[in-house]
């Protein structure tokens, strides 16, 4: 009876455009398909910088592949000055690399900056795997995409720092690696130029965490929500205070996929990820939790379906925007934006 009660319930906010799961009233919301030109369109990322708001994804002909085997994800930028009209400001590209999970974030000096993954791939075999970087002064011309530099990973057969976030001068990110004896690791790294990193601390997370979102809470203290793919998939929230260096984790009660993550002043959080309830009819669902506890509950069903998630969480006014990624309405996944009053996560 509890499992059918909690399919209806997706039913019902997915029929009359979302309700809480309090049985407030029903709230309005709006979602707009912000870019499809029939490409597999994937792993977005959303920022507001000087006054305009871009929206970065990977762009390719598969989720990896083409149907010749390749795999070479591009890096497709989108702006607008209103958040309703979208336009292409740039496609980043290299010849023979996959380009992956594009987060967009704004450096010390002004700078936007975008940080993605290159994956390389033989016979549908991936062999490396670093992370680039490039950076734009006005939002219109970006520098040429350049490999990042991590000290003390010679003996690393993959690298990849899934998202940044700054904090005064400094920018944290989670390296989640492979070493060439085929051993796996988490550290979390620092860098204050985008290019250089160090790593700060091992991060002790069993069974293949590897997605790794940082925020910090209004005290200082830095949260983080980890994916893992192994034993029952289940993510971590972890709580660390500086340096760093030792942290508290908790087990999550749900499976984490591109997941995001915002914590409001009052320590809050709103968080946004693919759910795996139904496995074969995966969706994006936004949550609301607390940050000292770890504890979240499903709040909204985005309109999704298949290969979706993946989200970029920007707070606009009295809105919270989200940008994501589903092939619900079309073959190929394209892009859509989300826009939700932040009174449903009180």
């Amino acid at each position: 009876m509890k499992n059918v009660c909690r399919i209806f319930f997706v039913f019902y906010i997915w029929i009359l455009g979302g309700c809480s799961l309090y049985g407030q009233n029903s709230i309005h919301f709006s979602v707009q398909k912000i870019w499809d030109n029939g490409a597999y369109n994937s792993f977005t990322s959303l920022v507001q910088f000087k006054g305009k708001f871009y929206c970065s994804f990977r762009e390719g002909e598969g989720h990896v592949f083409d149907d010749n085997g390749k795999a070479e994800g591009r890096i497709r930028i989108l702006f607008s000055k209103n958040g309703r009209s979208w336009k292409s400001v740039t496609l980043l590209k290299e010849e023979g690399i996959d380009l992956r999970d594009p987060k967009l974030s704004i450096t010390p000096d002004g700078r936007l900056m975008v940080s993605c993954g290159g994956s390389v791939y033989q016979n549908r075999e991936l062999t490396a795997q670093y992370p680039f970087v490039c950076f734009s002064q006005n939002g219109t011309h970006f520098s040429k995409l350049q490999k990042a530099k991590l000290e003390n990973s010679t003996d690393h057969r993959n690298d990849w720092i899934w998202r940044l976030t700054w904090q005064g001068d400094t920018a944290y990110g989670v390296n989640y690696f492979q070493k060439k004896d085929g051993t796996r690791g988490l550290w979390l790294m620092t860098t204050t130029d985008g290019i250089l990193y160090q790593k700060r601390s091992d991060l002790l997370v069993p069974d293949f965490p590897n997605e790794s979102t940082i925020r910090f809470l209004p005290n200082g203290q830095m949260a983080m929500m980890v994916r893992r793919d192994g034993a029952d998939c289940c993510g971590y929230w972890g709580l660390s205070v500086a340096p760093f260096t030792n942290w508290t984790w908790k087990k999550m009660e749900f499976r984490l996929g591109g997941q995001d993550f915002l914590i409001l002043d009052n320590n809050n959080v709103i968080a946004c990820s693919r759910s795996y309830y139904i496995p074969s009819t995966c969706k994006t669902v936004l949550f609301k939790g607390n940050a000292l506890t770890g504890k979240f509950q499903e709040v909204f069903v985005l309109p999704s379906g298949g290969d979706t998630s993946y989200p970029g969480l920007l707070v606009v006014g009295k809105k919270l925007w989200v940008s994501y990624y589903s092939c619900h309405e079309t073959k190929r996944p394209a892009i859509y934006l989300a826009k939700i009053p932040l009174s449903l996560f009180k």
